[in-house]
């Protein structure tokens, strides 16, 4: 979680006891705690209490998203889920009759947004073995989305995070510079300067017309589907904003760029999304552009973030393969 100075560690110990006090915010049972189970962008917390009750605390980051932003995140989930796009969590509202609740606790220097989402039965698509199956509903998914963003007249003023080539590489990056991430060599940095080079006049010309940039979210991954008896439900929006469609495509591979078993992921998704909205061959050409600035992305994603498990975990050999990775599409592209 980046953001703040002060040792993860400490950080969090913070954040739980903000966790908990906060929870008189809604109108849950007196004995209701909440536990973290998840750090990235935000802290993640399972509250749960001795009659059963379960929900998701969500916790922002301080200086990442604003209200607004928030409240537009909300106002799609409640849009898709209301015209029967995809089935999203719903949340709660608190005592104040707001979905967005503001806290502040000792050892914190800003307040801190926080949602309280419905817990959602159901576990991710099992991620062994073949996985086409699930891209291929991935993809039908995302063309849904994508059709509902084009033509949904958006709440005014509409504020969300912009997934672009400025960006991932412009003066001030959301996730930072890529060329401060781990193990980036000279030799590294060499061929993603390039890579970046290509991305950025490919994306030049490919453009941002709204049939090709718009709304997206930006991290639909097989681990943000949840399939149980009653359907599949879409989760995690917090990184949705305005993007390239096919961008869709490269977050959904995210960390997994050099798994063999991705182009039949790449063909099944494809045939998903074709089976609810045609592609030209303009997008298709571009895909692998978006891996690439999506690989980029989450490299410097790593280097800012390397202080938490997941990115620490990831950096060993991560630059070095995105670079081989670039090499590829360089070659693919030239």
């Amino acid at each position: 979680m980046a953001g703040s100075d002060m040792p993860l560690e400490e950080l969090l110990e913070h954040l739980l006891g903000l966790a908990n006090a906060s929870l008189s915010l809604w109108d849950l049972p007196d004995d209701a705690t909440a536990r973290l189970i998840n750090v990235s962008e935000n802290a993640t917390y399972m509250v749960e209490a001795s009659d059963g009750h379960r929900s998701i605390l969500r916790v922002h980051r301080e200086n990442y998203h604003t209200r607004r932003a928030i409240e537009c995140e909300l106002a799609w989930l409640d849009a898709l889920s209301d015209e029967n796009v995809v089935t999203t969590p719903g949340y709660y509202t608190g005592k104040d009759g707001s979905a967005i609740q503001e806290a502040r606790a000792p050892g914190l220097a800003d307040p801190r947004f926080l949602v309280l989402f419905h817990f959602v039965e159901g576990s991710a698509p099992d991620e062994s073995g073949d996985i086409s199956a699930g891209y291929e509903q991935l993809g039908a998914i995302a063309a849904k989305c994508h059709l509902h963003a084009i033509s949904w007249k958006k709440p005014d003023p509409f504020e969300r995070l912009t997934w672009d080539v400025d960006a991932v590489f412009g003066k001030a990056p959301t996730w930072g510079d890529w060329r401060d991430a781990p193990e980036v060599t000279e030799d590294v940095r060499g061929v993603l300067e390039a890579v970046e080079a290509t991305i950025r006049s490919r994306l030049a010309i490919y453009g941002k017309a709204p049939e090709r940039f718009n709304l997206i979210h930006a991290d639909m991954r097989l681990a943000n589907l949840l399939v149980d008896d009653s359907g599949t439900r879409l989760i995690d929006f917090d990184d949705c904003g305005h993007g390239w469609l096919m961008y869709d495509f490269a977050s959904s591979i995210s960390f997994i760029e050099d798994d063999p078993r991705i182009p039949e992921c790449k063909a099944a998704w494809i045939r998903g999304y074709q089976s609810v909205r045609a592609l030209s061959a303009e997008d298709l050409a571009e895909i692998d552009t978006f891996v690439m600035l999506r690989r980029m992305a989450l490299l410097a994603w790593i280097g800012s973030h390397i202080e938490a498990p997941e990115p620490l975990s990831l950096a060993p050999g991560f630059a070095a393969t995105t670079a081989r990775l670039g090499q590829a599409w360089l070659d693919a592209v030239a």
